[in-house]
């Protein structure tokens, strides 16, 4: 049985029994580690992942850190004289021997994760980031102005045809409280407050001095 695993960029087909070299990983020697990115098992049964093979693992023995050939990077710089540099570098690799190909079960076998030395936990990630600022308390919205409260002893003037609240305001700063002082109207009167309120006639058409006489009486 085979598969074909992913680390560290770069894919492996390997076999119970394989000793390969792969990127830096986060264990010491001796450690027994696990891949869990298999993107295909083989044998008597072909199985491909999409794109991973789910609960299948590939167990690894690190046999111990190592570095690999000195890799050598030539640079020339065109129109710089003639400039040119030799860099080396050796990378950093995990040599490792595959033990066990699981097709399934991965999940539960409790072995650490094979992890590249280059990768940050997601604790440490927590950890780094700075804490949230707490988002500034809103305001109390400005409770609404109490509604204001008619004069004592005023009649309900709303009850007058085409009155409302704002209409019975104005005539309460107007002096005009109850039902009998518009009753009490003449044509002076009427006049009078058709030019406060810039009725144009509308107080004797909505027949309010009528309806006051009415609302009076009961």
């Amino acid at each position: 049985m085979f598969a074909v695993m992913k680390t560290g960029g770069k894919q492996y087909k390997v076999q119970a029994g394989d000793t390969l070299r792969v990127e830096k990983l986060a264990a010491d020697a001796g450690e027994k580690i696990q891949f869990n990115d298999v993107l295909m098992l083989g044998g008597d049964k072909t199985v491909v992942g999409s794109p991973m093979v789910e609960g299948a693992g590939v167990q690894a023995e690190v046999i111990d850190q190592i570095k690999g050939e000195k890799l050598i990077h030539y640079v020339r710089r065109r129109r710089k004289h003639s400039s040119k540099r030799t860099k080396g570098h050796r990378q950093q690799l995990t040599l490792v021997k595959i033990t066990d190909i699981l097709a399934s079960g991965a999940d539960k076998s409790g072995v650490k994760a094979a992890i590249g030395a280059g990768s940050v936990s997601a604790a440490a990630v927590a950890a780094a980031k700075p804490a949230k600022k707490a988002a500034p308390k809103k305001e109390a919205a400005p409770k609404a102005e109490a509604k204001a409260e008619a004069p004592a002893g005023a009649d309900d003037l709303k009850k007058l045809s085409g009155v409302g609240p704002a209409l019975e305001k104005k005539l309460h700063d107007a002096g005009v409280t109850t039902f009998a002082q518009i009753a009490a109207w003449g044509e002076a009167e009427i006049a009078e407050f058709d030019e406060k309120l810039s009725f144009k006639g509308r107080i004797e058409r909505e027949g309010w001095v009528e309806q006051a006489k009415e609302l009076a009486k009961g």
